[in-house]
């Protein structure tokens, strides 16, 4: 199987990319920060997810059920793996923040009569998302970000920003761009960190940095790798409340243990950088696929029992398509909804980091959002 990237679009600078999740749906953010349109990701040939029966229900209350005492109990001990698929604990705020300008906030509001408006307000407008940074404007990235985190601390609710200025992202392909070298990188990262504020935050560190590395040589692998490392010391030195997560790819790409070693190499399983992984950023696979994988992928990885992963749900509903599309494939349907309580065991979030509705290019321009599209995942 061809394994490409889930690589990203950078598509400029918009005026704000998500809604800030007041219950009363918004309200200005003074700052009004300047963050760039969620990119388009483009996945590799996929593999067909299993059928819905396979997937793991998180309804279900995660501790078994009680069985009758016997009059001579004999306590079994848990395996080590039973403990680490315990559901973990929610950060601080388990509500998750929405910024208040985004490209489907700006559509719904110009557009009250739409037949539309009204699913595509309450199924994706009203959902939180991540607030990608992904134009390398290093002048400005510390007050962006701050506008952001301050305006979750306001609400007591936990932003997920995404930093994305690696250089060489995407091997030069569609997403090219990002910092001119590691050195300016390593500054912009430091500029980004200074802008997490010191309450809860969850940063998704560079989509396809890490499972998109096979592009490099040996030696530019190793220096990226050395510079996301450094990335992850610095955004939780900077706030400590931060929780960091490193690209994992996703369920349809590389083996579990070629992932760990390359997360392993960038700092992915070292408390002082990480929290763990992300995965199917953009991408299509089912949330079943992506637990089953990340728990393979962190088994492989090592590090503290801490490690957790967050999975992207924003448009896999229907799981991957059979025939490998990857550009605003038909037959999609929005995942589960952003949280922080997923009750499974080493998955700390289901987020939706493509904001559904940004085009990957087919139905509309990329990263600019697509009513009908968005319409199709909704209904």
């Amino acid at each position: 199987m061809v394994a490409a990237a889930s690589v990203v679009i950078a598509v400029g600078t918009a005026a704000g990319m998500l809604s800030a999740l007041g219950d009363d749906g918004g309200g200005a953010d003074e700052a009004r920060p300047e963050v760039t349109r969620s990119p388009r990701l483009q996945s590799p040939p996929v593999v067909p997810s299993p059928s819905p029966s396979a997937a793991p229900s998180v309804s279900a209350s995660p501790s078994a059920p009680a069985s009758k005492a016997s009059p001579s109990p004999s306590p079994k001990k848990k395996s080590a793996k039973a403990e680490k698929d315990k559901p973990r604990a929610a950060a601080a705020s388990t509500r998750l923040y929405r910024h208040p300008r985004s490209q489907v906030l700006d559509w719904v509001r110009a557009h009250p009569g739409d037949p539309r408006q009204d699913v595509i307000e309450s199924r994706i407008a009203d959902h939180p998302a991540a607030v990608w940074f992904a134009d390398y404007t290093p002048g400005t990235i510390t007050s962006r970000v701050r506008a952001v985190t301050s305006g979750g601390a306001a609400e007591g609710r936990v932003p997920v920003v995404v930093p994305y200025a690696i250089p060489d992202r995407d091997c030069g392909g569609h997403s090219q761009g990002g910092a001119p070298d590691l050195d300016a990188y390593d500054d912009w990262i430091d500029r980004f960190a200074a802008g997490l504020g010191s309450g809860d935050v969850i940063a998704v560190l560079e989509p396809d940095s890490v499972a998109q590395a096979e592009c490099l040589s040996a030696g530019e692998r190793a220096d990226r790798f050395a510079s996301l490392a450094r990335a992850g010391r610095v955004l939780k030195d900077a706030n400590p409340r931060a929780r960091v997560y490193f690209d994992a790819g996703h369920s349809g790409w590389h083996a579990p243990a070629k992932q760990a070693g390359w997360l392993r190499q960038a700092g992915a399983a070292s408390a002082d950088s990480s929290d763990g992984i992300f995965s199917n950023v953009s991408n299509f696979h089912a949330t079943a696929d992506e637990v089953a994988y990340d728990r393979a992928v962190l088994d492989a990885l090592g590090g503290p029992a801490s490690l957790g992963a967050v999975i992207d749900t924003s448009r896999n509903g229907n799981g991957a398509p059979s025939d490998g599309e990857w550009c605003d494939p038909a037959g999609r349907k929005l995942g589960r909804a952003p949280t922080l309580s997923t009750g499974m065991g080493r998955v700390d979030a289901y987020l939706w980091v493509k904001l559904p509705g940004e085009s990957d290019g087919c139905k509309g321009k990329p990263g600019t959002f697509t009513p009908s599209y968005a319409y199709d995942l909704a209904r």
